[in-house]
Formats: structure tokens, sequence, C-alpha cells
């Protein structure tokens, strides 16, 4: 059952760092921070479920006293960074702050990083207070923090988190209200607070921090419930850290179901939190701009040597369409430039009637068998479309043996008005 579980941790903490350029472009520091703790939580995951797979041994004792207080931290900075972002949301969303200047923005950083950084440094100082030895070790999911379960305990270590929950559970209630009595114009609104934030963006951050306070907040009330079934009381403080560098050890084969299930749910909390933080950024509009933006890079840096697919043209290319005289001028004699015969002695061949039956044959075969001959063109006449005067002359066709007639000079019988330039075969 536990032989996934580095696999896992790894990919989470991969997954988490996707959405990381925008969000540092963004400065938003709830966010940066949310990415930051999944992904050193989920690394300490991993490792400590590499080196205790199947094993209680006691070792790596700096790596678990590092680890151990960062595990405490995160408990009360991932809760801190979602409720400042519900917070945030909702001051943007209300329409008593439409504008926000660069000093009410380097404010809010500075808040924000007290409070995703400061307090948990501190919440991890006081964890001392209620730590009644070293550490833990627990099979297959490594060292973990130890706290002496009693009534100092769950004030100091639980039940802030659930604190942090209902605020932003309050403030995320308070954003969408906004949202929803002033949705036709809450785009525009966006754009005049000049806080960077979409509608999409705005509407994801909200979903992203309820979700994720709704799995924190879950996990924290199992995790009280949990340890109240051993609970203890509070004598003094050299009862509770006497023997203090002792490390106990938790083998998962005498441990009872209960207890089993407990750390393997419990375990999974970071990486689920992960995965829903990646779910609801690594889709978005900017998410597919960083991915086209990277696989360029790739594509033109690492392999140079793919073939790029050429641009698709048309399948059929018209030239610029030039206007046609008008009827009122189509009587006047047409003069073409001078042309010399490109072939001489070629036979050109004058159309007949049978040739008019099938023009569409007749005029591919001429462009296939002649290059550029003269044409003058007193018997035709132009088309215009405003009226229905016919394209070529009603003259007859020259007959061969007409010796008046040049054997360039082509005349064509009157055909019905196109309806459009292309039907000019």
């Amino acid at each position: 059952m536990s032989a996934e579980l580095p696999y896992v941790a790894f990919i989470a903490a991969a997954l988490v760092l996707v959405p990381l350029p925008w969000h540092w472009r963004a400065r938003n520091i709830a966010t940066l921070s949310m990415i930051a703790w999944l992904f050193v939580i989920n690394i300490i995951y991993g490792v400590d479920a590499v080196i205790w797979h199947h094993r209680v041994t006691k070792t790596a004792y700096v790596w678990c006293d590092i680890t151990t207080r960062l595990i405490i931290g995160a408990g009360m900075a991932l809760p801190a960074a979602c409720m400042c972002i519900s917070i945030h949301l909702a001051q943007v969303a209300s329409v008593s702050r439409v504008h926000s200047t660069s000093a009410d923005k380097r404010r809010r950083q500075i808040i924000e990083l007290m409070l995703c950084f400061g307090i948990p440094m501190i919440w991890m100082a006081l964890h001392y207070t209620v730590q009644g030895h070293r550490f833990d070790i627990v099979e297959d999911y490594g060292c973990r923090p130890n706290t002496y379960i009693s009534i100092p305990a769950i004030f100091l270590i639980w039940v802030p988190p659930l604190i942090f929950s209902v605020v932003t559970f309050v403030y995320s209630s308070i954003a969408l209200m906004h949202f929803l009595r002033h949705r036709i114009t809450f785009a525009r609104h966006l754009e005049n607070s000049s806080s960077g934030l979409t509608t999409s963006r705005y509407l994801r951050l909200m979903a992203m921090a309820f979700t994720e306070i709704v799995v924190t907040a879950v996990s924290s009330s199992i995790t009280l419930w949990f340890t109240s079934l051993g609970l203890r009381p509070w004598t003094n403080w050299s009862d509770v850290h006497w023997d203090f560098s002792r490390v106990d050890t938790v083998v998962m084969a005498f441990a009872p179901p209960m207890v089993a299930n407990y750390y393997y749910a419990i375990w999974y909390i970071i990486p689920v939190s992960s995965l829903i933080f990646f779910a609801f950024f690594a889709f978005g509009q900017e998410a597919v701009k960083e991915y086209s933006a990277c696989w360029a890079w790739v594509r033109n840096h690492v392999f140079p040597c793919i073939p790029r697919k050429p641009a698709r043209s048309p399948k059929y290319s018209f030239g610029a369409f030039v206007s046609l005289p008008s009827a009122s001028v189509a009587n006047r004699p047409a003069v073409l430039p001078s042309y010399q015969n490109a072939v001489e002695g070629n036979d050109v061949r004058i159309p007949d009637e049978k040739d008019m039956d099938n023009k569409e044959h007749y005029v591919a075969q001429s462009i296939g068998n002649t290059r550029a001959m003269p044409i003058p063109i007193h018997h035709i006449t132009a088309f215009s479309p405003d009226d229905h005067s016919s394209l070529y002359s009603s003259s007859a066709p020259p007959s061969p043996g007409n010796s008046d007639v040049s054997p360039h000079e082509l005349s064509f019988t009157e055909l019905p008005s196109p309806t459009h330039p292309h039907d000019l075969v």
C-alpha cells in the first residue's frame, strides 16, 4: 500500500511548480507561499518515503529535526495563505474600493509575508512548549513531529488552522456575493481596480482558496478528533519534556488498523492539495501561453534539427480585381499593346461553332498549344455589371477563307451575360 508514496510525492512537487512563472510575475505573495510550502513538504514526504520504506531505522537525526519543524509550519502557513487570498479577492471585488495604489499593494505584500512565513516560524518555535520528545519515526512515512496531547496543545496546534479556515470561508462568501451582485460589470470593475486580475483568474483563485480550505478544515478536524482520544493532563514543564531526546518508532505491522488508516489519509493531504492547486492554474490562458513559449524555446535550442511545418497556404489564390470600363465607354475602340508574334509559322486555329459549344475544352486546348499572340479586340465589348450588355460582339465567326479578316482577329457570337467574373472561361 505504501510503494506508490515516493512517486506520488515527487510528481506532486513537480506539478505544483508549473504555475510558478506567472504567479512570480504577478508578485502574488499568498500563491507563491502556497507553491513554496507545498513543494517543500512534498519533497520531504518523498525523501522520507524512500529512506524509511518498510523500516524504522533511527537515522538522519538532523534531517528529521529540520523537516519536523517545517511540517509544523506548513500546517499554519497553508491556511494562512488561503485566508490572504480570500481577503484580497473580497477587497478587489468591493465597489467601495475601486482603485489600489502601489503603496496599498506593498502594504498588502508585507502583511502576506508576515502571515505566510512570519507566523508559521513563530508557530514552529512555540511548538516546543507542547513537544513531548524529539520526534517519531513511522514506518513507510518517515519522521513526524511529536506533540504532547493536552488542552494547551489543542489550542496552540489545531485550533488556529480552524480559525483561519472560518475566516477564509467568510471572506470567500463575501467575494462571491460581490461577484454575483456586479457580475454584469465585474470585468470592467476588475480592470479599473488595477489588480491585474481577470474574471477567469478571479474565479479560479476564489474556487482554489475555498477548496483548499475545505481540505484543510477536514484534515484538521480529523486530526483533532484522533488526537483527543489520547488526551493527557498538562502537569508541569519538566514532566512534559522528560527524556526529551527520545525518538519513538511506529511499526505498521503492530499498529491498529485505525492508526494505519489515519497515517495514510493524513499523508495524502499535501499531495492532494498540490494536485488541486495545479488543476486550478495549469489549464488557464496564462498556462497555455507559457507552454507554447517553453515548447518554442525547446524546439529552437534543444532540437533545432526538427523540421518546422510550412505555413499553410490557401488552396486557390486569386489575383487583384480591376474595374472594367462601363457600358458608356464600351463602344470606344480598345487598343492592346503591340506585341510580336512569339512563334512564327505556328498554325492558329480559328474557333468554329463546335468550339463555341464546348468553350472550356477549346480554351484549355488553346492555352496548352499556344504561347503569346496578339488579339485585336475590335469586335469585343466590355461587360458591365450595371446592365446586360454582351461580353462579345454579335458578329459571326469569320471563315478561314475570308482574306479580309486577319487570322489573329477573333470574334465570338453573343453569349449570355455571366453572373460572375469567374464564369468567363
